[in-house]
């Protein structure tokens, strides 16, 4: 399956057109406008339809596939006063984020050229929910929380309910496994509402070959179902069949993939192709700490980490594998990784931190199982450079894959300190620092 990533924007649009087709009972009222200057917002207000962009407070947003853009300081709102986010506000704030080049976290730099400019909704945190479905191995899985918001990858364990959904499945089966899971947070009032929308979600998302949707949060109040973000992708093998469906939809470059260097867009185009999430950034091909971390959020943590302890110039890349990747996706990640982190000498000898939370759906003795092949290719070098590695995960089969990666190191020679979840997620990056 070759997955491409489509805008907020394209996937909101998507829903509007097939809303009454599959959300029986529920009313979504789309309002949206994806503008690529503070003039054609401006200009996009004078047209009939659009006087809700001077009627009433607004979000403004880029809308370029990358995420986190709450926590990257790229989001124009405001919950105290909403009102106080008006149209004019909204264009100044687009002409000032396009005036220079903004660095994310993650280490991406571009010029920002689309965004999504929205209603506020007004609500709750209770009135948030997460829900989620992709594909994982040979089967759809369907991921729902009572939680919404950007902390939810936080104690995903506890908090989001996995319903497996085989492609044999029937929809009578499949609607028992919904109601069966439905999370123990949703208030009872709530429950039936949110397993109707689940069941339809699943089928819009099935039906409309979606390779992965993402709804985080949902906001519903009563019947009113407002979908505050949005992250898709669809499955491009299918888009003969899905033109009129889709609509005129594009595929655009990924934010900062223009300046890339050949591993970075290696592992963007393997992204591409992948149902998992595979993410290399080069911060300094010379630096001595290289991370191979998994999951978006750990990915954010363990940079930080490393900036505040060793300082930013020792860090070399960020990135994420995620989301369940092959082993050999995972394999070619790594081996990417070590080919990188042995180009150049460092007297100090090279840190290679295998970090990660507690994985999700990703099988984590699967996915060492490649690191393990990639390690067999590049002992040497490895070694030549004086590396020591130290890995922390947590997860599905993860004492099976800490048991195999660490005998791997002692048969291939190389130095290496293997922790559970017991260890702090971060810890490892201390210890590895302190020696």
């Amino acid at each position: 399956m070759a997955q491409k990533a489509i805008r907020e924007y394209d996937g909101k649009a998507i829903f509007a057109k097939h809303w009454n087709e599959y959300f029986d009972g529920f009313h979504y009222d789309f309002k949206s406008v994806l503008v690529t200057s503070a003039e054609e917002l401006r200009e996009k207000a004078k047209e009939h339809g659009f006087e809700w962009l001077t009627q009433e407070p607004l979000v403004v947003k880029p809308d370029m596939l990358f995420g986190k853009r709450g926590k990257n300081g790229l989001v124009l709102f405001k919950v105290d006063k909403p009102g106080d986010v008006t149209l004019e506000d909204a264009a100044k704030w687009i002409e000032e984020k396009q005036s220079h080049e903004v660095t994310l976290l993650s280490g991406q730099k571009g010029m920002l050229t689309h965004f999504i400019v929205e209603p506020f909704t007004p609500h709750t945190q209770e009135q948030e929910y997460y829900i989620s479905a992709t594909v994982v191995d040979n089967d759809d899985v369907l991921y729902m929380s009572a939680e919404g918001g950007m902390e939810v990858e936080e104690g995903w364990e506890e908090k989001v309910n996995e319903v497996r959904i085989p492609i044999n499945m029937s929809d009578n089966e499949m609607e028992r496994a919904v109601h069966a899971n439905v999370p123990a947070g949703i208030p009872d009032e709530a429950k039936e509402r949110f397993v109707s929308f689940a069941i339809q979600f699943f089928k819009f998302y099935r039906d409309l070959n979606f390779a992965y949707l993402e709804i985080n949060p949902i906001v519903m109040v009563g019947n009113d179902a407002h979908i505050l973000d949005l992250v898709a992708r669809l499955d491009d093998t299918a888009g003969f069949l899905m033109r009129e469906q889709w609509g005129d939809i594009e595929f655009p470059t990924p934010f900062g993939m223009e300046d890339m260097s050949p591993e970075e867009k290696a592992i963007a185009e393997a992204d591409a192709k992948s149902g998992a999430s595979l993410k290399l950034t080069i911060l300094n091909p010379e630096g001595r700490i290289w991370t191979m971390v998994a999951g978006g959020g750990a990915s954010v943590v363990y940079a930080d980490t490393i900036a505040d302890l060793a300082g930013v110039k020792d860090l070399a890349n960020y990135g994420e594998y995620s989301g369940g990747p092959t082993e050999s996706e995972t394999q070619f990640y790594a081996e990417t990784i070590f080919d990188l982190m042995t180009r150049y000498e460092d007297p100090r000898g090279k840190i290679l931190i295998i970090g990660g939370a507690i994985a999700n759906f990703t099988d984590v003795a699967k996915t060492f199982t490649g690191i393990i092949k990639a390690l067999d290719k590049y002992a040497d070098k490895l070694k030549a450079h004086n590396t020591k590695i130290y890995v922390r995960r947590g997860g599905p089969n993860y004492e099976k894959g800490l048991k195999d990666i660490k005998e791997a190191a002692e048969r291939l020679g190389l130095y290496m300190e293997v922790y559970g979840p017991d260890t702090h997620v971060t810890d490892i990056v201390r210890m590895a620092l302190e020696k």
